[in-house]
């Protein structure tokens, strides 16, 4: 985890962006993160 501000939320898996809230604008649930990182 690397902290941050100003509203970043970004989660990457082994290099990867799997998700970003700064290109969304919302918070993810769970079960679209687990789902993204299965794919």
């Amino acid at each position: 985890m690397i902290p941050s501000s100003g509203g970043a939320f970004e989660v990457t898996v082994n290099g990867n962006k799997v998700y970003s809230k700064l290109e969304t604008g919302v918070f993810p649930k769970a079960n679209e993160i687990i789902e993204k990182m299965e794919a």
